[in-house]
């Protein structure tokens, strides 16, 4: 397995991160430039944001929660040379879920269907641990 092909889903992961940034810095801006928020009301991180603009930011922050345990994976995956395909597998399933977590979060924020694709992910990053965590406890 090349490095090319296990960090290429990392590279999405992180790329949906900036773009989720950047969304929600314009989504920001707007507001205040709308007159949508002012900015004694936000500058101590009061929750003071309209709807649209704390959708996204909910959703960029979730990319430092649950991916964080991926991120860590990958680099101990490939230093101790367990990657394969099934992880690489695993690793693209997990991703897709995020990105199809991150499309419900900032479109329709349907919680149950947010939630099992959270919970689609959250299960195979799990199996990933595991699966890694035996083949480097039995080695």
């Amino acid at each position: 397995m090349n490095i090319q092909m296990v960090l290429l889903p990392v590279f999405v992961q992180v790329g949906l991160t900036f773009a989720l940034l950047f969304w929600m810095a314009r989504a920001r801006v707007g507001s205040i430039k709308r007159g949508e928020t002012k900015m004694r009301d936000i500058a101590l991180r009061q929750p003071a944001w309209p709807a649209k603009p704390t959708q996204v930011a909910n959703c960029y922050q979730s990319q430092f929660e649950l991916p964080l345990l991926f991120y860590v994976l990958v680099i101990f995956a490939w230093f101790t040379k367990q990657t394969d395909l099934i992880f690489l597998v695993m690793a693209w399933i997990f991703v897709v879920m995020r990105l199809v977590h991150a499309y419900i979060h900032t479109s329709s924020n349907h919680v149950p269907t947010r939630f099992n694709a959270f919970a689609v992910g959250a299960i195979v990053l799990l199996l990933m641990w595991i699966i890694f965590a035996v083949r480097i406890l039995i080695i």
